[in-house]
């Protein structure tokens, strides 16, 4: 019969909560990169038990595949990507949520099941004579052999959930993508032919060369949109005033 020692039983009362109260955050979070940490703490903390428990193999590879592999490349597709707290929030399918929620349900009793029919009436003796030959090869010896198929199955699964993970996350577009050349037609069809040519650079030629003040169109005003949007919402922006040709200066261009 298994006994557990002390320190185990310490690192279990200590963990177990903060990885429980993890899991809660990670569903009530409205931030898609707070319940992407809160959701690696807990595979960290699996990966602990793991180890504890005597399956070391289980634990190095809860770490380096789903820690180190899955949840940081999620981390960096959020980075790059980014998502809003509002885009989150929106259902792209009509209905999906009470879908969601007897699922999650209906599989959360058929793991508590699972787990009391597993555990209740039968006493707990450890992984030490599984592992006498080793841990690796002690669960190879069971993945491919007693549970060959039920491993197979839950594989299928996950390729089943990465197909079903990519058709929610594509969308169709409402409008058709503009092409370059539909917009350089746009550009010299419209309005005013001043944007026909692209973006003036900032700076003013021979006076103020600089990236905080707006550049001068022909006709001597300022051209606000030369100007990086960071650079407004910061308030760096120069008063082009001072920089802006007057009257007189377009007559002395003139004559000359």
């Amino acid at each position: 019969m298994l006994t557990i020692q002390t320190p185990e039983a310490i690192m279990f009362w200590v963990l177990a909560p903060l990885s429980v109260v993890a899991a809660l955050g990670m569903l009530l979070v409205k931030k898609a990169v707070h319940s992407a940490l809160l959701l690696a703490w807990v595979m960290i903390t699996l990966a602990i038990f793991y180890i504890a428990q005597d399956a070391l193999f289980l634990g190095i590879v809860q770490i380096v595949v789903y820690t180190g592999a899955v949840m940081m490349l999620f981390l960096f597709i959020l980075m790059l990507v980014g998502v809003d707290a509002s885009d989150s929030l929106t259902e792209t399918i009509p209905g999906l949520r009470p879908i969601a929620i007897t699922a999650a349900i209906g599989f959360g009793g058929l793991l508590v099941s699972l787990i009391g029919r597993a555990t209740l009436g039968h006493d707990a003796y450890g992984l030490t004579q599984a592992n006498s030959e080793g841990n690796v090869e002690a669960l190879a010896q069971l993945l491919f052999s007693t549970y060959v198929f039920p491993f197979e199955v839950v594989s299928a699964l996950l390729i089943t959930a990465a197909l079903g993970a990519m058709v929610l996350a594509h969308h169709q577009r409402a409008v058709p993508r503009v092409s370059q050349r539909e917009q350089a037609i746009a550009r010299f069809r419209g309005e005013s032919l001043g944007s026909a040519a692209g973006l003036p650079n900032p700076g003013v030629f021979a006076r103020h060369n600089a990236v905080d003040v707006p550049a001068l169109l022909p006709d001597g005003s300022a051209a606000p949109n030369s100007i990086s949007a960071t650079l407004k919402a910061r308030g760096d922006m120069l008063d082009s005033t001072q920089f802006e040709l007057s009257e007189v200066d377009n007559t002395v261009t003139e004559e000359k």
